[in-house]
């Protein structure tokens, strides 16, 4: 009895401590850590800077509506790495471009320096900070309960709170962009398929409490607009918080056949269409969905050569045929840079299927972007690699990708999402709301 209750003593005792450490650890958040949980100061080195609040406000020069102004446009490459000194850099490179390096001896990556820009709404920061203390796992890590909006788990402990805060990054309340995507066959052949896209956020939405979402996180849709044969085909999904209590609801408009389809699935490696094979549902935004077939590690931070401050691929005009080369994207117009970022580990669970037996994920510190990820198949064998190439959105603000790419490091091949050069810009302020995004607006778009 008395070794029982001295357990029992410890353990609140412990618990206590732990509470304690983490009310001390929350109010680093916006001192000698960001508002999100990064490390605000730089490295040794001096190649990575403070962070001293990112691109909060916007380029003088920039508009509503146009294609975002590149603001480091002045900065020239501090050096570059390729096939012949990559052993140089190798341990700030993740394997998967390495072995894109090794491939293809022409393809190379600029490094530029290290630009801090991502930022987000003040209140965001604020939700963060209340996360920080309040958000827990449920369900055995599946889900996210005790949070609104911001980043759910700041001080992350686990590879599941580290991968949820990549789910639930915040990217705006609204938004209808127009976008290419192509599978690029190893001859170099592709053919582009042009979307509208609409996305509703519920999760991160100002006004919205942890009651209202419901099990929702957000809304999506999309429209083909070509190739003409394609054209008028149509999505909608309806994305749940905890996928494994409530599967994702997906609806499918089929202009052949004139009728609103459910699909029973569309989620962990379920083969996107139009992508040659190469896209699974999960790899969509770099990952999403469930994380229930996958064993979790937090690793820890790492400086690491990753995409960063890519307006020089997004700008206005640039034709895709000049972006899109055989078996790589135009290193010409990529930009890399040295940052800090979390590293985590994703073991296919048994008794689970999936091409992908093992990932790991390069999550930036400052905005919980996955910035890359490495691809292995059941046998840990090497087979891919992901890369989200971002930007920040000055009209939100917010730092997500303008364009991300899967390549097939055996086959020659990859995807790219995100083709938007010559489309109008994301439009944040437009006019959507739930009801955009049922099997009625479905079908009445289609007739």
């Amino acid at each position: 009895m008395l070794r029982a209750c001295s357990i029992l003593l410890l353990i609140a005792v412990t618990l206590q401590a732990q509470a304690q450490v983490e009310s001390a650890q929350a109010a680093r958040l916006g001192q000698d850590l960001t508002p999100l949980g990064g490390e605000r100061g730089g490295n040794v080195a001096g190649s990575i800077p403070p962070w001293d609040g990112g691109l909060a406000q916007p380029p003088a020069n920039y508009r509503p509506g146009m294609h975002h102004p590149d603001p480091y446009a002045g900065d020239a490459p501090l050096y570059r790495v390729d096939s012949h000194n990559l052993g140089q850099h190798q341990a700030q490179l993740p394997a998967g471009l390495k072995q894109l390096l090794a491939n293809h001896p022409d393809y190379f990556l600029s490094v530029y320096p290290t630009r801090r820009s991502a930022a987000a709404p003040q209140r965001i920061y604020d939700a963060t900070r209340f996360n920080a203390q309040s958000a827990e796992l449920i369900s055995g890590g599946n889900g996210v309960a005790g949070v609104a909006a911001g980043i759910p788990f700041p001080l992350p402990h686990n590879g599941q709170q580290a991968i949820w805060n990549h789910i639930m990054r915040y990217r705006g309340e609204q938004v209808r962009f127009v976008t290419n995507q192509a599978a690029v066959l190893a001859n170099g052949d592709y053919n582009l398929l042009k979307l509208e896209r609409d996305l509703y956020f519920l999760y991160g939405r100002a006004g919205v409490s942890p009651q209202d979402l419901d099990n929702t996180l957000f809304y999506y849709k999309y429209k083909v607009i070509a190739p003409a044969m394609l054209a008028g085909s149509a999505l909608v999904v309806q994305e749940t918080l905890d996928q494994v209590l409530a599967i994702r609801k997906v609806w499918r408009y089929s202009r052949g056949e004139r009728r609103v389809r459910r699909l029973p699935m569309l989620a962990y490696d379920t083969l996107r269409p139009d992508t040659d094979g190469l896209v699974t549902a999960d790899v969509v935004d770099s990952y999403n969905g469930a994380p229930d077939r996958y064993e979790w590690q937090l690793l820890g931070k790492q400086e690491m050569l990753v995409p960063y401050n890519s307006y020089k691929v997004h700008q206005q005009g640039i034709a895709y045929q000049r972006i899109l080369r055989r078996n790589t994207l135009n290193p010409e117009l990529l930009r890399y840079e040295l940052h800090r970022v979390w590293v985590v580990d994703a073991e296919l669970r048994k008794g689970f299927r999936h091409p992908y037996g093992k990932r790991r994920f390069y999550l930036d510190e400052d905005s919980w972007q996955i910035l890359a990820v490495d691809l292995y198949d059941q046998h840990g064998a090497l087979v891919g690699l992901q890369e989200s190439h971002p930007i920040s959105y000055y009209d939100v603000p917010m730092f997500g990708s303008t364009l991300e790419s899967l390549y097939d490091l055996k086959g020659g091949r990859y995807f790219v999402d995100g083709l938007d050069n010559n489309e109008p810009m994301y439009d944040f302020n437009a006019r959507l709301n739930p009801r955009d995004f049922t099997p009625q607006a479905l079908r009445r778009e289609g007739n």
